[in-house]
């Protein structure tokens, strides 16, 4: 029993020190833009931009996030499979294109739901364009765009028998502009849209990583009618003149969709900032959350953020910012390339912890200075 408790010891004391380390690398993710996928234009749709909460005014948006969660929506830019290496026909099943499959870190399925009111992006068959794909966190690797048959029947869920066997457009280690860590940064290239192409189409969007087996996979949907990439659907039908240039706006990832709780804590704005505290997952003895550093109509310069647990919660590990515990005081201040957030404009920062899972907390409160 003595050598039980020692073990124990030590396995807390490991735990504890995590603090001292250097933050955790990001890693990567990130969506197509330009042709939006279903992801990154209903979180556009969805996102409350005074609140930061999720509240879908396109149909097929709601219904994604009543299957899937508000989650689906905060990590708009997470479809992936980190066993990926490429793979595409054979390794995610028929059906599940959408989403990744199921293996992914969060639940997608809700937007490989067979509709015809998916937000949708105009072209031009033949047309060139200049395709762009945010870097939330940049890395060396290959995009692929595959384009539907003639025929495509979007009342149906999408099978890779629906889409061309080879990609119409591929590119590898494309220039980026921005970013990392934001919604406008992106990697972008020029290219040319398939010919012949008329009506309702969906192009499928593949990154896969060359340094990692890690691969990203998303829907855009689209429609050949002689448009110039204006975008219809989002936020209530109206049409966006300008989609390849889409506004800043804060990612936080909600409460995980197998333990919801209340909803994520939100503090007031006593110094020019805001801040949302969410959980991302738990697990028995622990658990993963991240906040939301949001700028008002000034930018910040500087920011701090505290909260005190409300229940015996610890402070494990901190990534993307430095976080000190005493008690049950947490205090979070920014990495130097975090520390100024533009007007409008939000950073996030994730962490562990351990004990009883804490989906909101007290005291919240972000400022500045």
């Amino acid at each position: 029993m003595k050598r039980l408790r020692l073990v124990a010891v030590a396995l807390f004391a490991a735990a504890a020190g995590i603090l001292a380390l250097p933050s955790s690398p990001a890693l990567a993710h990130g969506a197509i833009q330009v042709p939006g996928s279903r992801t990154w234009f209903c979180y556009q749709d969805g996102r409350n931009p005074s609140t930061g909460a999720i509240e879908p005014k396109n149909a097929a948006c709601a219904a994604a996030v009543a299957q899937s969660g508000v989650t689906s929506l905060y990590n708009w830019f997470a479809v992936l499979r980190s066993d990926g290496a490429g793979r595409v026909n054979g390794f995610i099943p028929d059906g599940q294109l959408c989403s990744g499959g199921t293996g992914g870190p969060y639940n997608f399925t809700g937007f490989n739901l067979a509709r015809t009111d998916w937000p949708t992006t105009h072209l031009t068959a033949g047309a060139n364009i200049q395709f762009k794909y945010n870097d939330w966190a940049k890395h060396p690797g290959t995009f692929y765009l595959y384009i539907t048959k003639d025929g495509y029947d979007p009342t149906k869920p999408l099978a890779w028998s629906d889409l061309e066997p080879t990609p119409f457009d591929q590119v590898t280690n494309p220039p980026a502009n921005g970013g990392p860590g934001t919604d406008d940064g992106h990697y972008y290239w020029n290219g040319k849209l398939p010919a012949g192409k008329s009506g309702k189409h969906l192009i499928y969007s593949v990154w896969s990583r060359s340094d990692s087996t890690e691969t990203f996979y998303g829907c855009s949907d689209v429609v050949f009618d002689g448009g110039n990439g204006e975008v219809t659907g989002v936020g209530g039908g109206g049409t966006s003149p300008s989609p390849s240039n889409p506004g800043p706006s804060p990612s936080n990832p909600g409460p995980s969709p197998s333990n919801p709780g209340p909803s994520p804590s939100t503090s007031t704005n006593p110094g020019g900032c805001t801040a949302m505290y969410s959980v991302v997952s738990s697990w028995t003895g622990g658990f993963q959350g991240e906040v939301m550093v949001h700028a008002g109509t000034s930018a910040v310069n500087n920011w701090k953020i505290t909260w005190t647990w409300p229940g015996g919660q610890q402070l494990a590990q901190v990534w993307s910012a430095k976080g000190t515990s005493s008690g049950s005081l947490v205090s979070v201040s920014p990495e130097s390339w975090r520390a100024n957030v533009p007007a409008g404009g939000h950073v996030t920062f994730g962490f562990l912890a351990s004990g009883t899972t804490a989906p909101s907390v007290q005291n919240l409160a972000c400022t500045t200075g």
